[in-house]
């Protein structure tokens, strides 16, 4: 089992349109790729987690890098792990909250990312949600 995560920028900013097709198109590939994963989305920028066989990783990771709506892309890790720590989902995601009321990011990251024993995975989602919810 294979596991990267990376954080990129947005070329323009981060519409409803834009993360619904970018969702559709991750669920359908990485079901049929056995890959999982957690995609957290900020104003502007993501950091997604992908797991599963390593070439299936790499190929998703490498279609990302010429999606034309990502850039400055930073691999923050690769590595083999034991086991998932995304489960079954094909692409989880949250989105960081706007002024509405809704809890802020780093509340429902956190929630989300609590079942994780990597304790530096946890941390890369918790410290983008924080950065995220101070940008807003």
């Amino acid at each position: 089992m294979f596991q990267l995560v990376y954080i990129s920028s947005a070329r323009d900013p981060i519409t409803p349109e834009m993360l619904e097709q970018i969702l559709t198109a991750s669920r359908r590939n990485n079901a049929g790729n056995q890959v999982t994963g957690l995609l957290v989305a900020g104003e502007r920028r993501f950091l997604q987690a992908l797991e599963g066989p390593e070439q299936a990783v790499l190929d998703t990771y490498a279609r990302i890098r010429h999606d034309p709506r990502h850039h400055a892309m930073v691999l923050l890790t690769g590595r083999a792990v034991e086991a998932r720590a995304f489960g079954d989902w094909s692409m989880a995601f949250e989105q960081g909250s706007d002024a509405s009321g809704q809890p802020s990011l780093r509340a429902t990251v956190d929630v989300l990312t609590a079942p994780l024993s990597d304790k530096s995975l946890r941390a890369h989602f918790l410290g983008f949600a924080e950065l995220q919810d101070k940008a807003a």
